[in-house]
């Protein structure tokens, strides 16, 4: 069994290259007998693009594409997913908000549990987290209450960039988001397929500033939330 990492990229060449390092230090050998990572720079204006570039070259499990514009996370996946070899898919933050240290966790909770995908949660007890914006915590709580009323499933966290998904099951999933209705999209099909293979798990987060690098803005959340209507609400 092959896994394949995701990353799509966008300016940030202050953390990308620490995440590999961080990927490649984890042992997956428990359950898959490969590993495979997909970096999707998305015309980054910084120097990400050749840093890992640079960094590939030493570890031939890494593969590096480019979008010729700016195209967006969701797109960006999608481009990844025609080259992906693996049997489950990760897809990694190319930022530190969300730590490598809990990929053994999403794995070890997708075998025990049988799940189909394994969504990260920043709200889920049991794991202590730096204080983080209100505001951002208020908006997410209620898209995911939405989320949860509208599909009848309790889940906590509806917008986390860490989800873990089995090919199978993708391969079900016809996904259109381009940008970071993304994530919304792919947690809400994937209900619609099978509740009881969706489980969640939680996970550290250390948010950004805009200043330091944040992309997500009030303009996206807005679009997020009508996503999240357009695909709960439809059949």
């Amino acid at each position: 069994m092959m896994l394949t990492i995701i990353i799509p990229v966008f300016n940030e060449e202050k953390t990308i290259i620490e995440v590999l390092k961080n990927i490649l230090k984890i042992d997956f050998s428990n359950y898959f007998d490969s590993n495979e990572i997909i970096v999707v720079d998305d015309c980054s204006s910084d120097n990400s693009y050749e840093l890992v570039k640079n960094f590939a070259k030493s570890h031939t499990n890494i593969t590096l594409l480019r979008n010729e514009s700016n195209k967006g996370k969701g797109y960006s996946i999608r481009k990844a997913l025609q080259y992906a070899k693996g049997d489950v898919i990760l897809f990694q933050d190319a930022d530190l908000e969300l730590s490598t240290d809990d990929i053994p966790s999403l794995i070890h909770n997708m075998f025990k549990l049988d799940a189909d995908l394994v969504n990260g949660s920043r709200y889920l007890p049991g794991i202590v987290r730096p204080l983080s914006s209100f505001y951002r915590y208020l908006g997410n709580k209620i898209f995911t209450m939405i989320t949860s009323f509208l599909l009848n499933v309790k889940i906590t966290d509806i917008a986390c960039g860490y989800k873990l998904v089995r090919k199978s099951l993708l391969d079900k999933l016809i996904l259109k988001e381009d940008r970071f209705g993304f994530e919304t999209e792919l947690i809400i099909k994937a209900l619609k397929v099978n509740k009881q293979k969706v489980a969640e798990v939680p996970v550290q987060y250390y948010q950004r500033s805009i200043k330091e690098g944040k992309k997500l803005r009030n303009s996206d959340a807005i679009k997020i939330f009508f996503n999240i209507l357009k695909y709960a609400i439809k059949s």
